[in-house]
């Protein structure tokens, strides 16, 4: 996090506030200590040369951070299913640390449904997703590679961060860290519309 500036991610206001601010069409790039917790939980699942999903990348920085842990063997997608917010955040990361890394393709943002990830480049060993789902979305449990682990809010009203783990034999392991507020992980059309 001390090598990828917030500020250059953050549209306008204070980058450095531990809170999330807004990014423009109802989306926000969440507070700094969400970032770092995530992070943590995900931080053996980001070693060099492994590959990393970012499920609703936002402004584009956990996904820049994500691909400096994972380095130029490994490979980190963001995926957003705004084109101006997936536009954004190829400018940010153009202007941080991460800029090679995207230059020579271990990173790439993606305009899709991060709800059905982005079969293309998986398994994963890490899927973030920064949105709340109402459920576990079956294709993200499909696209993580046994022994990979996915950080996801879940919940409507009432969220909690699950930490998901898939064994080596393939069965599902989840925990709940914390309890937590993200906005939700809908529809492209669902999303652009006032709340």
């Amino acid at each position: 996090m001390e090598t990828i500036d917030r500020a250059l991610f953050v549209p306008e206001g204070s980058p450095y506030i531990d809170s999330p601010m807004p990014i423009g069409f109802n989306a926000t790039i969440s507070a700094p200590h969400m970032h770092a917790t995530c992070l943590e939980l995900l931080k053996d699942h980001l070693q060099p040369g492994m590959h990393a999903l970012d499920v609703g990348s936002g402004s584009g920085y956990l996904t820049a951070c994500f691909a400096m842990m994972v380095g130029p063997e490994g490979r980190a997608v963001g995926v957003e299913h705004i084109p101006e917010i997936v536009a954004s955040a190829i400018e940010n990361v153009q202007k941080s640390a991460a800029a090679p890394l995207m230059k020579d393709g271990s990173l790439s943002f993606r305009v899709a449904d991060g709800r059905l990830g982005f079969p293309d480049a998986a398994p994963y060993d890490a899927i973030h997703v920064g949105a709340a789902a109402p459920e576990i979305p079956q294709p993200l449990l499909d696209q993580l590679k046994p022994g990979g682990r996915m950080v996801i809010p879940v919940g409507t009203y009432y969220q909690d961060l699950q930490v998901v783990d898939k064994n080596a034999d393939g069965s599902i392991s989840i925990r709940n860290d914390a309890s937590v507020r993200y906005v939700p992980l809908t529809s492209r059309s669902a999303q652009c519309q006032d709340p």
